[in-house]
């Protein structure tokens, strides 16, 4: 016989583990986790005090001997290097010492020439300077020719030969000789006076002395002349006394433009002293009339005026 046919086989579920037990058994695994890890710290701690308990007194021995070393290299040290510390402390006393004395002296010094070395004499004295030097230029050679200077362009060691050399007073028949002694003179006379005339004399013969040496110096002295024509390669060139000339008469003008712009002394009549000399008495000190006299009487009350003013 054939039988029935039944429905499909139920599968009997497994029944899961709650959740809470779940959480529960897991911060059990981690609480665990944890006091085995403090235990293991517990022990390294431990044995590190332990560890250090033993190596504290060898150590504290051994730095008590290094303090002891240091102490006894440091007094060692003292004793020999004192001497060589005095030393250098005793000249660092002495250098004071002398920029002290050195700084007093310039002071005074400079005190003393400011007293001699006035607006006035100072540019006189660049003045009578610069008419010197002007005179001295005109026997120094100021022109010159240099035969093949292209072809020691490339020798720095050496210099092309030089050729009709000439004085700076021949260019101008040394017009500027008396120039220069009549600004020496010029420089003497501002020593001497106060004249604001002088200054413009000098920078007036600067001026001349420019002018003779830019308008007749220079053309001549950039000249190759005669010497062009019968060596090659010839350049006229110009030395030292061109340069000289030409620094003197400018330092003329200066001098002299100084001079007149210097600051002067105010000059006052008889009656202005009159008065200075006034401002600047004493006065004489007052009598004790004059004084009684001067000083305000004590303002009175009204009472005290009735009681002075009854029979």
């Amino acid at each position: 016989m054939k039988k029935a046919l039944t429905g499909p086989a139920k599968r009997t579920a497994k029944r899961l583990p709650e959740r809470r037990a779940m959480i529960a058994a897991g911060r059990r695994r981690l609480g665990q986790a944890l006091a085995r890890a403090a235990g293991a710290t517990r022990r390294v701690d431990r044995a590190a005090a332990i560890r250090f308990e033993k190596a504290r007194p060898p150590i504290e021995k051994r730095l008590r001997r290094l303090r002891v070393a240091a102490l006894r290299l440091g007094r060692v040290f003292a004793r020999r290097l004192r001497p060589l510390a005095v030393l250098v402390l005793r000249l660092f006393s002495r250098c004071e010492r002398g920029l002290r004395r050195a700084g007093a002296w310039s002071a005074h010094a400079a005190t003393r020439a400011s007293g001699r070395i006035t607006p006035r004499r100072a540019a006189a004295g660049v003045i009578l300077a610069s008419a010197g030097c002007l005179l001295a230029a005109q026997f120094v050679a100021y022109h010159g020719v240099e035969i093949g200077q292209p072809a020691y362009a490339g020798l720095p060691a050496a210099s092309p030969p030089t050729v009709a050399v000439k004085d700076a007073g021949e260019a101008h028949s040394y017009l500027l000789v008396p120039v220069a002694a009549l600004a020496a003179l010029v420089g003497i006379l501002a020593l001497r006076r106060e004249r604001r005339g002088l200054g413009r004399v000098a920078a007036g013969l600067g001026l001349l002395s420019l002018a003779v040496i830019l308008l007749v110096d220079l053309p001549a002295g950039l000249d190759a002349g005669a010497q062009s024509s019968r060596f090659s390669g010839a350049t006229a060139v110009l030395e030292e006394g061109f340069y000289a000339e030409l620094a003197a008469a400018g330092g003329l003008v200066l001098g002299g433009l100084l001079y007149t712009a210097r600051p002067c002394r105010t000059r006052i009549n008889l009656s202005g002293k009159v008065a200075s000399v006034r401002r600047r008495r004493r006065r004489r000190p007052a009598s004790s009339r004059d004084r009684a006299a001067r000083r305000p009487s004590p303002p009175r009350s009204a009472a005290a005026s009735a009681r002075a003013s009854r029979p």
